[in-house]
């Protein structure tokens, strides 16, 4: 009989653990300086390819968390940037890869405000959670973007593999 209460009562606990379980909930997500630093690090690996772009870095919630504007981008490579990564953050995904993978639903998706189906914005990642995304507009071609946006958070993968 007392086993039968202690299992009864652990089984109690258990549920009650389960529904307070969802109330609260502890994300990680991307902090500014590091957010400032892939967005510098990104401008930089493509002025050194001869390319002048912006790079927008935003939390997992698609909030902004940091954008740059290199000296000679044009001022629509920061919205065109910011709703790349947007993008990202919402498919979960790098944005060229979704690009590629939902063409059927593209045309749509580029009417929602904020968002744009371009490639040139990668997730940014660490100890398996996605803590945002950074986004780039400004080199020739989408390849290009996505290409700069990597180099900036390899730059950066030492800082990524301990913030856990």
């Amino acid at each position: 009989m007392l086993k039968r209460i202690l299992l009864t009562s652990a089984f109690l606990v258990g549920l009650t653990n389960l529904a307070l379980a969802s109330d609260v909930v502890t994300t990680k997500n991307i902090g500014m300086e590091l957010a400032r630093d892939i967005a510098s690090e990104t401008i930089k690996a493509c002025r050194k390819m001869g390319y002048q772009v912006s790079a927008v870095v935003v939390d997992r919630g698609a909030n902004l968390r940091a954008a740059l504007r290199d000296d000679l981008a044009a001022r629509f490579t920061l919205e065109i940037a910011r709703r790349k990564a947007n993008m990202s953050v919402m498919a979960g995904m790098d944005s060229g890869s979704f690009r590629k993978n939902r063409g059927d639903i593209r045309l749509e998706l580029n009417q929602i405000s904020g968002l744009i189906v371009m490639e040139g914005a990668i997730i940014i990642s660490t100890g398996g959670n996605r803590i945002g995304a950074v986004g780039v507009s400004g080199a020739p071609g989408g390849d290009k973007d996505a290409e700069c946006a990597k180099k900036g958070i390899e730059s950066l993968t030492e800082r990524l593999e301990f913030s856990d």
